[in-house]
């Protein structure tokens, strides 16, 4: 007899439906599982024999063969446990073959049968609502899976738990979806003494998901205002919460089920391979620019970053996604973040301090940001000079404007952005227009378009630099509530443009 049960493979964030066969056969005992497995998925076999000893179910000594189709496609990790065992139950007739053959299934065995919870159940469940079935998962996992409410996501606690449902002795309740879990208290912009210009950059990155480089002395307070970057972020839609969840829930990183609405803020040291950054490893994981996906990620020190790691950036800040290419995968994951980047002026950090001075200067300073390539640099929307806080300014009252307040102008100037690319699927912020729709959307008046070509002209603004100062222009206006593009749009994007 075959019987059969469905699981998971993962690809990228995308979770291909998997077949599992098992027949069971006249011949000499034996337990293969076939299908292009790897180490811990042929390990399953120890373990589903363990916990069926454990429930005093004894194997019949004839030949079992498990299969997992489609054959070619590579099977890995812990999460073939499960459906494996479902698929044997049925195949023994300890449990109706119909029941296992309408459920994706996914989790590890403990070898007293309990179930281990496991990684990527939210993009399970996506599956297994796209394939009209109900999805089987650890009890610690039904909460996360429940988010997608087209599934009907049922957590055992164990093996014995679901010989029980599926026999109809003690139906387990569908899982309810875990809570919406808030994020920590916001550091507020109040806390920033001075540095109003580059308050400003951080508003208008925020408002259009611009890029942004900060340059400053050390104790400028650079990563102080990055750290303040996310208390002025809207928080994530819940298609965008979605997304980001199912990267993280391939991580490992969802605690108890619930949902995080805060945006990612990711903050990799300059240490970090290419493999921590990107994705990659021998699973092909997702990296840091796909963990900060719809949110900040912030690279403090950019020029002691690896050159390679940092010339890595440079497509998926163009495309959104990024493409990690093994030998044995080859996946693509989301990744449309907001970079935040800082620097010393040079190595020493004295170049922009009038009561220092840098033996090497000029020099200094252009051998150190010289290690950021031009086409890089040349991505970055913003530039902002961050100049040293005199010791006079700590002693002033802080800004009386808050992030609260900072925060409403952007949530405004996002909802502008919304109504205006709701008919193109896949543009949500000005940094995504290009082309004829941003001709369209950030078209400068007579006036607007001299001063801009005369920039152009002046500074050598690449084709790119042109399309990134009108996308920031058309930023700034929405924040001013203008329809359109006028001159102090332009000029304003301009200055931030040729700064740095």
């Amino acid at each position: 007899m075959i019987s059969r049960a469905y699981t998971v493979a993962f690809q990228g964030i995308e979770a291909r439906p998997v077949e599992v066969q098992c027949a069971v056969a006249p011949g000499l005992p034996a337990f293969s599982i076939v299908g292009l497995p790897d180490k811990a998925v042929s390990e399953a076999r120890e373990r589903v024999r363990s916990a069926l000893a454990t429930m005093s179910i004894a194997l019949p000594s004839r030949r079992i063969t498990v299969n997992l189709s489609p054959a070619d496609l590579p099977k890995e990790g812990s999460h073939f446990d499960l459906p494996i065992a479902l698929a044997l139950l049925a195949a023994i007739e300890i449990i109706p073959s119909e029941a296992a053959s309408e459920t994706i299934a996914l989790g590890e065995l403990s070898l007293d049968g309990s179930l281990v919870p496991v990684v990527g159940a939210l993009p399970a469940a996506m599956a297994a609502a796209s394939e009209g079935r109900r999805l089987l998962c650890p009890r610690a996992s039904g909460a996360e899976a429940a988010w997608v409410s087209d599934a009907t996501v049922i957590g055992a606690s164990g093996l014995t738990d679901v010989v029980r449902h599926f026999t109809g002795q003690m139906v387990i309740p569908p899982a309810a979806p875990g809570d919406v879990i808030d994020g920590p208290v916001g550091k507020d912009l109040r806390d920033v003494k001075g540095q109003e210009r580059a308050k400003r950059a951080l508003e208008i990155a925020a408002a259009g998901r611009h890029h942004l480089f900060m340059v400053g002395s050390p104790g400028s307070g650079k990563s102080m205002l990055a750290a303040r970057m996310s208390s002025i972020l809207p928080p994530l839609t819940a298609a965008e919460a979605l997304e980001t969840s199912m990267i993280q829930s391939l991580c490992g990183l969802i605690d108890d089920g619930g949902i995080r609405r805060d945006r990612p803020y990711r903050e990799p040291h300059h240490t970090a391979s290419m493999a921590a950054i990107v994705g990659g490893g021998r699973r092909a994981q997702p990296g840091e620019i796909s963990l900060a996906h719809n949110g900040v990620l912030f690279l403090d020190e950019l020029p002691e970053f690896s050159r390679a790691v940092l010339e890595t950036l440079r497509q998926p800040l163009e495309t959104g996604h990024v493409n990690v290419a093994r030998a044995n995968a080859h996946v693509s994951y989301p990744s449309r973040f907001m970079l935040v980047a800082a620097a010393n002026p040079c190595k020493c950090g004295a170049l922009s301090d009038a009561n220092r001075a840098c033996a090497r200067a000029p020099q200094c300073s252009a051998d150190y940001l010289g290690r950021i390539s031009g086409p890089l640099m040349d991505r970055f929307d913003l530039r902002v000079d961050v100049p040293p806080v005199a010791f006079a300014d700590l002693d002033m009252p802080g800004d009386s404007e808050t992030s609260a307040d900072v925060a409403m102008r952007v949530a405004i100037a996002r909802e502008i952005q919304t109504s205006r690319y709701h008919d193109h699927p896949g543009l949500r912020q000005n940094a995504d227009a290009e082309g004829q729709l941003l001709e369209e959307v950030a078209t400068p008046d007579a006036e607007s378009r001299t001063l801009l070509l005369q920039a152009a002209d002046r500074f050598g603004l690449t084709a790119r630099g042109y399309h990134r100062v009108l996308r920031v222009a058309r930023t700034i206006a929405d924040l001013d509530g203008a329809p359109d593009v006028r001159r102090p749009h332009i000029a304003e994007a301009i200055s931030f443009r040729i700064a740095a």
